[in-house]
């Protein structure tokens, strides 16, 4: 209780030592002050008094430091406070100081916030080729990096497409690299967002490139999505006749798997077409079938496959029901070939995707759905008439959110997804819930 009164005597007294003290008073001291918690907070009250004096003295003293200060634990809220505060000439000179060591200072954990405020306040195209100089040769080391990634993002949100092309051109001639890393998807996604037209096309060319690699990668994954949601058939369409041929491969992976139930939901109707028809007429039809991934893939096929190519489908695989009857995936999908076959849930028309809410009545709709419950039974997961299934409605999840599939246990369960609670069930449904309880259901909860 002692100590801790004493404790607090003692910062009581740093605070205050400061008080009413003239900053003229401590010339020649400034530098160490900058180092101190107490003293840098007082020399960035001074810089806020908008003190033409005060700045150029503080200025003075500190720029011959400023590589120093800007990894330092407090010397780099100053060096924050005064590129801020300082004129554009003295601005340049700060720059041209820290310059040499732009990159070491990029990967501290202090040096890396001082340098984003510095990008963040350049103001003549001098300061910008002095940034832009120190970082062009290293920005995939930066990219990789926990502190130096946000320079790069920074570099992207404050400079121009045409100052940061240096950074579309890293990235583009490391495209795996940089999109099979957990930092770098994440920033080859931003450049994609704050690219020129002739930039994304320059991305997107190389994305679609070295697309097989990517869409089996945990995080290269999210990049070739990312492409798939920009909602371009120019964009998305290369990207997903890159798969052909692997179909069957991919849809029995992970990663991957996600990606081509995207393409089967997005693509074009010619091109879904291709993609349906060699999972229909692969010899490891029954394997996919019984696949804990690819069976998704087809599950996804039923629901947006053209009228036609979807009774090539069901055709294909009625004759393997009675093997997979029994096993979790087969009693969905045999659901779902009853459902169809009984006009619950019509496949799209003229080669347009389905409805996201195949044959429901629409929210808001007063007509009432005498088989809605029914469905619900059949493993679609619906509440009240509205879907909830994030993989259901034609809706594209976005980046860095996988599938929400309540029955991928093994997935969903890595990734901690929340489960959507069971539908709550009203007097009416509850009677006829009581005329289901004794099937058999697939181990389905929705009641």
């Amino acid at each position: 209780m002692q100590s801790s009164s004493s404790g607090r005597r003692q910062s009581d007294q740093d605070v205050n030592r400061f008080a009413n003290v003239m900053l003229e008073s401590l010339q020649n001291e400034i530098y160490s002050l900058c180092k101190d918690q107490h003293g840098c907070r007082y020399l960035q009250k001074k810089l806020e008094e908008r003190n033409p004096a005060y700045l150029e003295m503080i200025f003075n003293e500190t720029c011959p430091h400023v590589v120093e200060l800007m990894v330092d634990p407090f010397g780099n809220y100053l060096c924050q406070k005064l590129l801020e505060h300082a004129t554009d000439a003295q601005r340049t000179v700060l720059v041209e100081t820290a310059a040499p060591q732009l990159v070491k200072i990029a990967l501290n954990q202090h040096g890396t916030r001082a340098l984003q405020k510095m990008i963040e306040h350049v103001s003549t195209p001098e300061q910008i080729r002095l940034i832009v100089n120190a970082l062009k040769t290293n920005v995939v080391e930066l990219i990789q990096d926990l502190n130096g990634n946000h320079v790069i993002q920074k570099c992207l949100n404050r400079l121009s497409t045409t100052d940061a092309q240096f950074i579309f051109d890293a990235v583009s001639d490391n495209c795996v690299t940089v999109g099979t890393h957990r930092h770098g998807c994440c920033v080859l996604q931003r450049c994609i967002d704050h690219a020129s037209d002739e930039q994304k096309l320059q991305l997107v060319n190389q994305i679609t490139t070295h697309a097989f690699t990517l869409v089996q990668d945990p995080f290269g994954n999210y990049v070739t999505q990312y492409v798939l949601d920009l909602c371009d058939s120019k964009y998305s369409d290369p990207l997903i006749r890159r798969f052909a041929g692997n179909i069957c491969t991919l849809s029995m992976q992970k990663f991957s798997s996600n990606v081509i139930e995207k393409c089967i939901r997005i693509a074009e109707p010619s091109t879904r077409k291709i993609l349906i028809e060699e999972l229909l007429s692969s010899v490891f039809l029954e394997k996919l079938l019984r696949d804990s991934f690819a069976n998704y893939v087809i599950q996804t096929a039923l629901d947006f496959a053209d009228p036609q190519t979807k009774t090539m489908l069901v055709d294909a695989i009625r004759p393997i029901l009675p093997s997979i009857r029994n096993t979790p995936y087969g009693r969905r999908i045999q659901s779902k070939i009853a459902g169809s076959s009984a006009g619950a849930s019509p496949g799209p028309t003229n080669g347009v995707a389905a409805s996201p809410y195949q044959g429901y009545p629409h929210p808001g709709s007063s007509t009432p759905n005498p088989n809605s419950l029914s469905r619900r039974m059949q493993g679609l997961d619906i509440q009240d008439n509205v879907p909830i299934h994030g993989g259901m409605n034609g809706n594209y999840i976005p980046q860095q959110q996988p599938r929400q599939h309540n029955h991928r246990p093994q997935q969903m369960q890595q990734h901690g997804h929340p489960q959507y609670p069971p539908p709550h069930l009203s007097v009416h449904q509850q009677a006829y819930r009581n005329t289901f309880t004794s099937g058999d259901f697939g181990g389905y909860n929705y009641m």
